[in-house]
């Protein structure tokens, strides 16, 4: 299955538990976007004691159920260290049948930024984690996935986990398994020397089969991009398929004050903290839908496969409308 599509809509399962939306809009968003033309993808947000929200994988099986074409997956799948990769691998084959093979899995290391907010601490101590070991047991996952896929009898001798002779059904219907993107946001994470951000590419590319980030602008980006290339080059991937995403907060009003207001306002309800505005203005978009066509338009001229979209209201349907009416035909 190609996971090239231009568009992903992501749905803001954590809205559930402020009132911005419920369940059954969820999954009706889900169908709003397949339904529409526009959307080719589905994505949600993932925690679980950090930020709570309606789950990841049990909201995703819904939409798969009422859905026959859209791409499905995390965008950020933040829990993954936390989770055990037995029973991860275990759900994501289930959901992978479900679908039908729609599935792309987001791995990501999660944690918190100083910067940003949530109970992460709280989470890994509760989940007898320690959080310094959060990307290796994120890479090691990961292999854990793609051996209880791939082998009809799998073994794992690791620094995590071990395990013999382990069979695991069903297997996924995408073959010989589903795609793995791995998240890199070296900008938002507060990553700044070029040799710490060299291995954090360089992770990507070995371990991933596309990438996802965040929390970039245009010309950050198109850096990146350019470097996770360059890995993929040196081991031998092609580069051309190879996708690129970036998860991306949006708010779509011809009255630009009132755009802004709403954007701020439910962003700060969502993430728990004040979105500074020179951030707002370099890394989102909001107001007419000219402005933001032109937003998006920079990082597709800059090599961007895929933009997923958080829209930042209390009306998702109407701000969905919005995008496919009048954001989407001005882009190119």
């Amino acid at each position: 299955m190609n996971h090239f599509g231009r568009y992903g809509l992501s749905l803001a399962n954590r809205g559930v538990m402020f009132g911005a939306t419920t369940p059954a809009e969820l999954v009706a968003l889900g169908e709003q976007a397949e339904q529409s033309g526009v959307f080719d993808s589905v994505w949600v947000g993932d925690s679980i004691l950090a930020k709570p929200r309606v789950d990841s994988i049990v909201l995703l099986a819904a939409v798969a159920a009422r859905t026959s074409k859209v791409t499905l997956g995390p965008a950020c799948f933040a829990s993954f260290p936390l989770r055990h990769p037995i029973s991860l691998a275990y759900q994501w084959a289930s959901l992978d049948l479900l679908s039908g093979g729609r599935t792309v899995m987001v791995a990501c290391i999660g944690g918190g930024t100083k910067s940003g907010a949530g109970e992460f601490d709280t989470e890994y101590a509760a989940f007898q984690a320690d959080p310094r070991q959060r990307a290796a047991r994120m890479e090691e996952g990961i292999e854990i996935l793609r051996n209880l896929w791939t082998q009809d009898v799998a073994s794992h001798d690791g620094r995590f986990f071990h395990y013999e002779a382990v069979r695991m059904g069903p297997k996924p219907v995408q073959q010989p398994c589903p795609p793995i993107w791995v998240t890199a946001n070296p900008h938002s994470v507060g990553v700044t020397s070029s040799a710490a951000q060299r291995r954090l590419f360089q992770r990507v590319a070995r371990l991933g089969d596309g990438w996802m980030t965040a929390g970039v602008t245009p010309e950050e980006f198109a850096t990146d991009l350019r470097e996770i290339h360059r890995c993929l080059g040196e081991i031998g991937k092609d580069s051309d398929q190879f996708p690129s995403s970036i998860h991306y907060m949006i708010n779509v009003d011809e009255n630009r004050k009132a755009s802004l207001q709403e954007h701020k306002a439910f962003l700060r309800e969502y993430y728990s903290f004040d979105w500074p505005q020179d951030k707002l203005d370099r890394m989102t978009a909001f107001g007419a839908p000219q402005e933001c066509a032109e937003k998006l338009q920079a990082y597709f001229d800059r090599g961007l496969t895929t933009i997923c979209l958080r829209f930042t209201s209390w009306n998702q349907r109407e701000q969905v409308r919005r995008f496919v009416e009048r954001v989407a035909p001005l882009l190119h």
